[in-house]
């Protein structure tokens, strides 16, 4: 296994961009009627702009990562000035469920907007946007008939893919979530043979997932595992990129997905507010939360955006958020153990 120089260069840059702030409407400046915090970054001072259009109601938003605004919520207990907590990450949603954070939200409107399996049973958070953690490759030193269709993640630990791949480093979350996804299918012991079996393959281990897809297009690598709209982006800047995407496992279990969604934090000043933008995120404003980053609407009766739909229907594993945080732990252990970095 092999690390990028780019990833050592760029992980203490991003640490010093944590916590940052930024507000839009009328209330900001410190005042605004909802306080978000949120590990969602992408298009969401357009979406949140235009919720305040729409409704009056204005919001001011504090950036940080899942864990750490998990960790600044537990600090700040009742005093704390959010209303809403915004993540990435299904399990980050669980286990701030189980930290007790979350108020439950009854609202028919999130009930019939959200499919059941991607909010909580006790209605503490609701998935507002969806994406695929899927493989990608160069279709000129791959034929996608190469890929194992029923175990695809799986299947990347056979030795022809020796030298041949590049993944996520073990620090992202996607990777963790990709990895307790396959702890609750496969169990913990063939997970970690999976893998030992991409480390095998010298697996050439990048700090994000554009980086994979560039290092594909220019022939350093020819697979990676990336979320399905990176390469939208980037197919959106420059059509002819040279990656394509392939659904995994679609003749077996499904391809990983996750979700951005959030909840009414349970020290909320203004709990009526806070479902409302809930609400208008899954319905009203769903195209404006998901098209700019060409994620996939989690409402169904609203369309995908046209390069997010282009990559065409796929089945998917279902979202268990309960094994994405309780296997966490595990599934960073095993990555440790394995000697992913």
């Amino acid at each position: 296994m092999k690390r990028s120089v780019l990833s050592t260069i760029a992980l203490p840059v991003l640490a010093g961009l944590a916590l940052t702030g930024c507000s839009t409407g009328p209330g900001s400046g410190g005042d605004a009627d909802l306080q978000v915090y949120t590990a969602r970054h992408y298009q969401l001072e357009d979406a949140f702009t235009q919720f305040t259009e729409d409704t009056g109601i204005s919001v001011e938003f504090l950036n940080g990562d899942d864990a750490e605004l998990l960790e600044r919520l537990k600090a700040e207990g009742e005093s704390s000035p959010a209303d809403v907590f915004m993540t990435v990450d299904a399990g980050a949603l669980w286990n701030a469920d189980q930290e007790g954070v979350l108020a439950p939200t009854s609202s028919p409107v999130l009930d019939q907007a959200v499919p059941e399996d991607l909010r909580a049973a006790d209605d503490s958070w609701y998935g507002l946007a969806l994406r695929g953690r899927t493989l990608v490759y160069n279709p000129e030193a791959v034929d996608p008939s190469e890929f194992d269709a029923e175990e695809s993640y799986a299947g990347l630990t056979d030795p022809k893919w020796e030298g041949r791949l590049c993944m996520r480093d073990s620090t992202s979350a996607y990777t963790q979530s990709l990895v307790a996804s396959l702890i609750d299918l496969y169990g913990e012991e063939r997970t970690a043979e999976i893998v030992e079996g991409w480390v095998a393959n010298d697996v050439d281990i990048m700090s994000n997932d554009v980086q994979q897809l560039k290092a594909i297009a220019a022939g350093g690598c020819d697979v990676g595992i990336t979320n399905h709209y990176y390469l939208a982006r980037e197919l959106e800047k420059d059509p002819e990129l040279g990656v394509e995407l392939y659904w995994a496992s679609q003749d077996g279990a499904g391809a990983h997905v996750n979700i951005s969604g959030a909840g009414v934090t349970n020290t909320a000043d203004n709990p009526e507010d806070a479902r409302a933008l809930l609400e208008w995120l899954a319905t009203d404003g769903q195209s404006a939360f998901v098209d700019g980053n060409h994620e996939l609407p989690v409402n169904p009766e609203v369309e995908a955006e046209p390069v997010a739909a282009s990559f065409g229907d796929f089945d998917r594993m279902p979202i268990d958020a309960e094994a994405y945080g309780s296997r966490n732990a595990e599934a960073v252990a095993l990555l440790e153990a394995a000697g992913y970095e």
